[in-house]
């Protein structure tokens, strides 16, 4: 019955809050069983399935559990609805799973999908997607995965008019690429990267880029000021 595994799934999502109920239920063998709803047919269940893994993903040792279902838990992201409840979970999740680098290269097949709901999606999904894309563009090994991404609308996130905490994580996602673009020679990644990559958008065709940070350094936001100095001086 969906709705008796829903109501389970949220009373263990509750229980692990707590770091003490992490460890049971890693050790009662319940990781393995929560992950295999994440296929299950009923988008709640799924949901539900995200949330629970979301709070025990706090712990390390289960997140070595976990880890195995990246794979799935980024198709569940590619797949629900956009803006949805399950969609948020999933990249809730991500976020998560992605604060270490370990675990960085079982998305690398998510990005194209990350981008396009930084184009399409709300001002909440935008938010927990840039979350995920801070995370990955801190790692210098996923610098030329993103940076040959594809985002005509990139420069849209550099604007002083644009929810403060959106501006805020687009300008640290531009600034952590743009520390990682050297390679250890210190010589610039030569790659050929396509019109409307990220990386055109960034260096190549800079100019606009360079507007909008002039524009962003009288934002009234100290922090975001301090990134946009930081982008400017790499």
């Amino acid at each position: 019955d969906p709705l008796i595994q829903e109501q389970a799934l949220i009373t263990l999502s509750n229980s692990a809050a707590f770091s003490v109920n992490q460890d049971i239920i890693r050790n009662l063998g319940g990781l393995s069983v929560i992950g295999g709803m994440l296929s299950d047919c009923v988008p709640k269940v799924k949901e539900k399935a995200l949330n629970a893994l979301n709070n025990l993903s706090m712990n390390i040792k289960n997140q070595e559990e976990i880890q195995v279902y990246i794979v799935q838990v980024c198709r569940n992201v590619e797949s629900a609805p956009l803006n949805s409840d399950l969609q948020l979970a999933g990249l809730r999740l991500l976020t998560n799973m992605s604060v270490t680098s370990d675990y960085h290269h079982k998305m690398i097949n998510l990005i194209p999908c990350l981008l396009h709901l930084l184009s399409e999606g709300t001002e909440r999904t935008q938010i927990q997607v840039l979350k995920v894309l801070v995370n990955l563009s801190a790692n210098p090994a996923m610098a030329r995965h993103l940076l040959r991404a594809k985002v005509p609308s990139l420069l849209l996130l550099f604007d002083n008019c644009l929810n403060r905490d959106i501006l805020l994580r687009a300008l640290v996602f531009a600034a952590n690429l743009k520390k990682n673009m050297n390679n250890e020679d210190g010589t610039m990644i030569q790659d050929q990267y396509s019109e409307h990559s990220i990386f055109s958008t960034l260096c190549r065709d800079s100019t606009p880029f360079a507007q909008k940070l002039a524009s962003l350094l009288h934002h009234p936001d100290t922090e975001v000021k301090e990134q946009v100095v930081r982008i400017l001086t790499q």
